[in-house]
């Protein structure tokens, strides 16, 4: 009875979790908050050191939230549709080479599949089988690197930059709200150090890297900035004073 329940049990599946379909969203919602938490806070401290008034650094923070997000979407949406173009482009040069002449391309395929170490014969057979069953995608994957997991995806890259950067800003603003005026630069630091090091952390987890790397390396370039810009605020407060 006992081997005849182990004889028919279903064997477990095997799964694999990868981040690679998540890299387009993910290094757009991690940039445009660190955008947002370390450039807003750059120059809350910037103005709060040259020792204007609480409005001025409220209404600093304010505009740099909103043309800032308004930015980076922008500038998002520009850059990965000029990707999708280049994209697209190659995708219909590839599928006119396929039109006019298809033996070659299938030789092509041949090629890449025996430089990764498969035999002549077998990649005859998966390059005829692939170009049978959809050549371009074929093509497209094995010749061009294209893939969807990566593809282009302008607006979603310009929503999820503008989304994360008036996320990482909110909280030096926030935190400038708050805090009385003499408190301003050390609560901005702070507050915005620490949540340089939860995106350092977030970002890496999700991408399965180091995270104290991700912590280290974020939270000592912005440490760098903040220090800057605090810096140069002192400086024109001491001249215009």
């Amino acid at each position: 009875m006992e081997d005849s329940v182990f004889r028919h049990r279903r064997p477990r599946r095997h799964r694999e979790n990868h981040s690679i379909d998540r890299i387009g969203w993910l290094r757009a919602s991690v940039l445009g908050a660190n955008d947002g938490a370390l450039s807003t806070a750059s120059l809350i401290v910037g103005v709060a050191g040259a020792g204007v008034s609480h409005s001025s650094i409220l209404l600093t923070g304010s505009a740099a939230l909103i043309a800032g997000a308004l930015s980076m979407a922008v500038g998002e949406y520009v850059s990965v549709s000029s990707q999708a173009d280049l994209e697209a482009a190659e995708l219909a040069k590839e599928a006119a080479e396929l039109e006019k002449d298809p033996a070659s391309e299938r030789r092509e395929l041949e090629a890449i599949y025996e430089r990764r170490g498969v035999s002549p014969a077998t990649a005859r057979l998966v390059a005829g089988e692939l170009m049978d069953h959809d050549a371009l995608a074929a093509h497209a994957q094995d010749e061009l690197g294209l893939a969807d997991a990566t593809a282009a995806q302008p607006l979603r890259a310009a929503a999820t930059s503008a989304a994360g950067f008036a996320a990482g800003a909110i909280l030096p603003l926030l935190t400038a709200v708050a805090a009385d005026t003499p408190m301003v630069v050390p609560a901005v630091v702070a507050i915005t150090l620490f949540a340089l090091a939860l995106l350092g952390a977030l970002g890496a987890a999700t991408g399965g890297a180091s995270v104290a790397r991700g912590i280290v390396r974020v939270v000592c370039l912005g440490a760098i900035a903040l220090l800057a810009t605090t810096t140069l605020g002192h400086l024109f407060g001491a001249v215009a004073g």
